[in-house]
């Protein structure tokens, strides 16, 4: 373990050296300390442009309640913190996700981190100071708890929580809602899964409430109108837009692709819910979360390459599930940092993109989608019935 752990320090130094001589400026980091400024100000959260780029505010308003100590220290300093803390939270995320997928060993934690610090999702998420690895581990740590016995309070907090923060997480509660319906429709006990998704409605409601009673106004605001509006997190044919909309954008030349979104998402939030469901209820806990987090950043109006962290577990579930080529080109697409190889930024170039160029800016949906086509043909056709519809090893102690 000291020489794993050596290595995954000269990583980590290495890395952070790179993003000091890249001069990033971590402009997601500012705008969360402007909108905890705001808060503290009284001011009006979703009338904030924060920054050169004039960015606005995308999140529920108790995110801007958690962000309210970043506007106490100097900007230099909160970059240098939050920049520590995402790589001990990636350290974390590392260990749960090996947790997930049955790996145990505490080197292969530090092995494993010192190479996922460079992968593109991991290395933009720090270069922005973005959030992402904090959902992703309130998400992994809700989801691999095994209580001691009986019912806990605490199941379901962490997916709550992490939906009242960023709402696409909110995928999850649903799929364990549905796991519990479908269980008790075949015969089996739906017990786990509805306490868990009830558990992650309860926390969801609280900060939610929490934040309204604290900031009425902003959260009328929010949840009346502007959650609706999708354009205000950016241009959705951005080419670091890799949900199902911005690949649709692009394909089409259009900034809107419209209804041709609409069903092509509620028919992927249906297969990946399934495939989801069933993965659960075969005991497959590992390829169920990977399905439903790789569904959610598809269906999501807007998933940047940084939301992708979620690379990580999906390529170890690949791994320990036989796929080991589909695993390594996974792997690859991540590593590549392709979707920035194409005319990006200034013009929107993205919407005149070329027949080579789209594929590229494409890679990462392309790859959730196919971990979904890898995931549901590998799973029984049927659960042959009740006495195979019982919570996996996990989810009994839920």
């Amino acid at each position: 373990m000291p020489v794993a752990l050596g290595v995954c320090l000269v990583s980590f130094t290495a890395f952070w050296a790179a993003q000091r001589s890249a001069h990033v400026s971590m402009i997601d980091l500012m705008v969360y300390r402007a909108e905890g400024a705001t808060v503290r100000a009284g001011g009006d959260l979703y009338a904030l442009r924060a920054t050169a780029a004039h960015l606005p505010t995308t999140y529920p308003p108790f995110a801007a309640l958690l962000f309210t100590p970043l506007a106490l220290p100097a900007a230099a300093t909160v970059r240098t913190l939050a920049t520590a803390g995402n790589l001990a939270l990636l350290v974390v995320f590392v260990r749960l996700s090996l947790k997930l997928v049955g790996h145990a060993r505490v080197d292969a934690v530090w092995w494993v981190a010192a190479a996922a610090v460079w992968c593109e999702p991991v290395w933009t998420t720090l270069r922005y100071g973005q959030v992402n690895l904090l959902l992703a581990v309130l998400v992994l740590w809700d989801l691999n708890r095994r209580p001691t016995g009986g019912y806990d309070r605490w199941t379901g907090a962490g997916l709550g929580l992490a939906a009242a923060v960023k709402l696409t997480p909110a995928l999850f509660p649903v799929f364990l809602l549905t796991a519990g319906v479908v269980a008790r429709l075949r015969g089996g006990d739906a017990g786990p899964w509805l306490r868990h998704a009830r558990g992650a409605g309860v926390a969801f409601a609280g900060a939610t409430l929490l934040a309204a009673a604290v900031l009425p106004y902003d959260s009328w605001r929010f949840w009346s109108g502007t959650v609706f509006r999708t354009n205000r997190a950016g241009h959705a044919e951005d080419t670091a837009n890799q949900a199902l909309r911005g690949v649709l954008a692009r394909v089409l030349h259009t900034p809107a692709p419209g209804s041709l979104w609409i069903v092509s998402a509620a028919v992927v939030a249906v297969v990946g819910l399934a495939a989801a469901v069933a993965a659960e209820l075969s005991g497959r806990r590992e390829r169920a979360v990977c399905v439903c987090a790789v569904t959610a950043l598809l269906i999501s109006p807007v998933s940047w390459t940084h939301h992708w962290v979620w690379c990580l577990p999906l390529v170890l579930s690949l791994w320990t599930g036989g796929h080991r080529a589909a695993a390594l080109v996974t792997l690859l697409v991540f590593c590549s940092y392709a979707p920035w190889w194409v005319p990006h930024g200034t013009g929107r170039p993205e919407l005149h993109q070329t027949t080579w160029e789209l594929p590229l800016s494409a890679l990462y949906a392309g790859a959730g989608a196919l971990y979904l086509a890898v995931a549901r043909t590998s799973l029984p056709r049927r659960l042959g019935g009740a006495a195979r519809v019982k919570p996996s090893r996990r989810s009994r102690t839920a």
